[in-house]
């Protein structure tokens, strides 16, 4: 099993340099090597449908942080 390797890391302070959300600044919650993804947190966010659960009783949209693709942020510092 080998590891796959990118140019940031979980924690990292990164940039967005393309795309809709171009100019925004994060840190990155988490890297899917795999799939080239990172999310970064507040530089993406979508809003989510979820059903009513013990965890979230009143359900609704909620907020999520959604994945961008590896190449499309740059590591600051």
């Amino acid at each position: 099993m080998s590891k796959i390797k990118t140019h940031v890391n979980k924690g990292d302070t990164v940039k967005v340099i393309t795309g809709n959300n171009k100019g925004k600044e994060g840190t990155v919650l988490s890297v899917n090597a795999k799939k080239g993804t990172v999310i970064v947190g507040g530089a993406r966010t979508v809003t989510k449908a979820t059903r009513k659960s013990e965890q979230n009783p009143d359900g609704g949209l909620l907020p999520q942080d959604a994945p961008i693709h590896i190449s499309n942020v740059k590591k600051l510092g």
